[in-house]
């Protein structure tokens, strides 16, 4: 049998390795529905090859049958992908996937062909029938040079991944929620788009040349040739002006937005958290689409009630097109407003009016993405489309409404109000998955400070997951929620990352997944891949602050002051207003040069921003204590991060040798301290902090006791980053002790890894004064350490 197009062997070649159909025919039964329901769908007959005993190993001495390739000539490649097909040694995957991959990429028509309806399809349409290894993802994609797109034939419950059957016999147990029927529906609708878009580029070929089959006179010829030729060069002069003026036009940044605040055109101010909530929603649909630039909420909403055009907005964005509008909410209905404007030439690009019953709110969400995606030219996989196709969060509006305000409260950070939101959404409605999601992550922030009861927070989250999970295992919030759980409370970094790494591909431009996997990974100690995911980060959310502190964070944690010098002079030119990047550059310079004077000249650095340091450098101990002892707010050296005021001021009484200030305030510190830890036995944080009060006392073996329990709680192999803190805090003990050797064989260590402890700091900082004379502490200020990672 001969394709439908002429040249071509077969219309759909079946591709599978022989482990997926000798268990119970799976490939055999799909290729006899998918045959029936073609039939149904399309009028011409497609043809199928499908070899019911195709070779399954390959060996270096085989030779593959010449007759594959023409077989291979075919218009739809469908691989059956399963936990083994994904093998480079395989024929299936050498010979048929690998050799169909190369011809499409060179035949007439190429691998991937333009739909009717805009988009791009690939001729090879996977079907996929197993969840797969990552690595097995990794060479699908490395091979197909993109994300994986694939109809699924997946049946998943607890413990369960396998091929979905035709006649399921408990289909509501499924947790993909996919029907079989349906599934074989999706492929012969596929099959038919491609079809139809081959058949119309051939047609359209085939046109031209039947245009020039009827034979010429030759003197009639010879004068087309002549007026042929002139008009051919005028083209080509008009063609090369036109590419120039592209080139010059156009610039990477075509497939780029940025959406607006849009206008709360309520009466009621109160209700600004319901047109912000719009703006998110447009976003979330937004951020799946790979192939489109978006700029975050945070970069966006700088700009609200900004007296800036759009083109200075878009430029300073470095975008091409601008979403704004305006949400008036009465009552249960709403009227969203929204425009599309190509801010290069000032042009409205598409615009549209949405009178609507709240309970359509989830589709204006949807239709505002894919019009924007068409009039920017974005090419929306089948995937994307179903993401942004999806099901609504909540048929209960009152729900929906309180759920809103928990996100606007959340983006503020008044977490307990967050908190009473998505409680009152889920009362409203049980099944609220993503309420549920968002209330998990409010008590893991809790839990992460620390506050009062925190623990009772790490259960609440752990509760509201499985909730989430239990209503939709697949849900994108449910999974956020569950890696920063794995991250914060587990500390199961692996999995934490891996669930990021899958959230990635769902929406691919949001800034906050790769902020979160590079905290994953600094922890883990993968600093320099840390630095790579926030780079990632701070592209998509430039204006955001605390992306460019991180990013100084890890620069010193890999003692690169340059660059923090350079991200912090950066963060200057687009937040002036922003006065935390001005310490980051005095810290590089001081770290740097080890001299206090050209780190306050270098930075332009307020002497008044960071005096502590400086009274503490310079030895003027006593200003330093009248200035603990006045000042309300938290110092933010490392050293003093965790350390109340008591024991602050005891360890400046130390260092000026009045011990026995010194003891009354470390005495007051043990005291407050002990009373925490006797609630709280395994809150590393406070341990470091009462040794060192041991230690000021003369107390030597309860103070390195409690640094060593610090260290226990909190090792490096748990947690690269705190693990290091801790690590240096008992190195600060052992000096304070009179331990020097043990000190500085944790200082050689520290400063051979990634971590706070900056050499340049030992030379200069009087906490080291009593072992400037040592010839081994003289002989580590000189030696050059190469940090080495975990």
């Amino acid at each position: 049998m001969s394709s439908i197009i002429e040249g071509y062997s077969y219309d759909i070649f079946i591709s599978y390795r022989q482990n997926d159909n000798r268990y119970d025919g799976w490939v055999t039964e799909f290729v006899d529905n998918l045959n029936k329901e073609l039939e149904a769908n399309i009028k011409d007959k497609i043809s199928v090859y499908f070899d019911i005993n195709p070779q399954d190993g390959l060996l270096e001495t085989d030779s593959v049958d010449k007759s594959l390739e023409d077989k291979l000539k075919c218009l739809i490649f469908i691989p059956i992908i399963s936990q083994t097909y994904c093998d480079s040694r395989s024929f299936a995957w050498q010979q048929e996937f690998c050799v169909f991959n190369k011809l499409a990429k060179g035949d007439k028509f190429g691998r991937d062909i333009r739909l009717s309806n805009g988009n791009v399809a690939s001729r090879i349409l996977p079907i996929k029938i197993h969840d797969l290894d990552p690595e097995d993802k990794t060479l699908l994609e490395n091979e197909i040079g993109g994300f994986l797109r694939s109809i699924e034939f997946i049946y998943k419950s607890s413990g369960v991944n396998r091929p979905l059957r035709a006649n399921e016999e408990h289909p509501q147990d499924n947790l993909n929620k996919t029907y079989y029927r349906d599934q074989i529906n999706k492929v012969a609708h596929a099959v038919k788009e491609i079809i139809a878009a081959l058949r119309k580029h051939s047609q359209e070929h085939e046109g031209i040349n039947i245009a020039h089959s009827e034979p010429v006179p030759p003197k009639k010829m010879r004068t087309k040739l002549i007026v042929g030729i002139i008009i051919l060069l005028a083209l080509s002069v008009a063609g090369y002006l036109f590419i120039l003026k592209i080139i010059r036009t156009n610039d990477p940044l075509e497939k780029s937005i940025a959406v607006l605040p849009f206008n709360n055109l309520s009466n009621d101010p109160e209700q600004e958290y319901f047109s912000d909530g719009m703006v998110d929603a447009i976003l979330d649909n937004l951020f799946k689409v790979g192939e489109l630039k978006v700029i975050s909420r945070t970069s966006t909403m700088r700009y609200k009630k900004s007296q800036l055009s759009l083109k200075e907005i878009a430029h300073e964005l470095g975008v091409s097109a601008i979403l704004e509008g305006s949400v008036q909410k009465i009552g249960d209905n709403v009227r969203i407003t929204a425009q599309l404007i190509d801010t290069k030439t000032d042009t409205h690009l598409w615009s549209e009016t949405y009178n609507r019953n709240l309970s359509d709110i989830f589709s204006i969400y949807s239709e505002v993405a894919q019009n924007i995606a068409r009039e920017l030219k974005v090419t929306l996989s089948s995937d994307e489309v179903d993401q942004i196709q999806s099901k609504q969060l909540t048929s209960n509006q009152i729900a929906y409404d309180y759920y809103l305000k928990g996100n606007d409260l959340y983006s503020k950070f008044y977490m307990f109000e967050a908190l009473e939101m998505y409680t009152k959404a889920l009362q409203e409605d049980p099944s609220f998955t993503d309420a549920y999601a968002k209330r998990a992550r409010v008590h893991l922030y809790l839990w992460w400070i620390r506050v009062e009861g925190w623990q009772i927070h790490g259960l609440k989250a752990q509760e509201d997951i499985k909730k989430g999970l239990e209503l939709d295992p697949e849900s994108f919030q449910v999974k956020v929620a569950q890696s920063y759980y794995y991250y914060q409370v587990n500390r199961d970094y692996d999995k934490a990352l891996k669930i990021m790494n899958e959230s990635k591909t769902i929406m691919p431009k949001l800034a906050d997944l790769y902020e979160l996997s590079a905290y994953i990974l600094r922890r883990k100690g993968d600093m320099e891949e840390a630095v790579s995911e926030l780079l990632k980060a701070n592209e998509m959310d430039q204006f955001s602050a605390k992306i460019i502190n991180e990013l100084n964070n890890t620069y010193l944690l890999l003692h690169q002051y340059d660059k923090i010098i350079d991200n912090s002079k950066q963060g200057l030119s687009i937040l002036p207003e922003y006065k935390g990047f001005v310490p980051d550059i005095f810290y590089a310079y001081l770290y740097k040069t080890g001299d206090l004077e050209t780190a306050l000249k270098e930075s332009g650095e307020k002497v008044e921003n960071v005096q502590p340091l400086i009274y503490l450098y310079s030895k003027q101990f006593e200003k330093l204590i009248e200035y603990i002892s006045k000042d309300t707010t938290v110092i933010t050296d490392q050293q003093f991060r965790y350390e109340n005021k008591q024991t602050k001021l005891a360890f400046i009484y130390f260092l000026n040798g009045n011990r026995s200030l010194c003891r009354i305030y470390a005495d007051s510190a043990i005291t407050d301290l002990k009373k925490y830890l006797n609630e709280f036995p395994d809150d590393d944080r406070y341990y470091a902090a009462i040794g060192k009060c041991y230690a000021f006392i003369g107390n030597k073996e309860d103070a390195i006791t409690c640094g060593k329990k610090a260290v226990e709680l909190k090792p490096i192999k748990l947690d690269a980053w705190q693990g290091a803190v801790k690590e240096q805090d008992l190195m600060q003990i052992y000096i304070f002790t009179g331990n020097y050797e043990l000190a500085m064989d944790m200082m050689e260590d520290l400063l051979s890894i990634p971590s706070n402890l900056q050499k340049t700091d030992l030379s200069i900082n009087p906490i080291y004064d009593c072992l400037r004379d040592l010839p081994r502490f003289q002989k580590i200020l000189a030696t050059e350490y190469k940090i080495k990672y975990q």
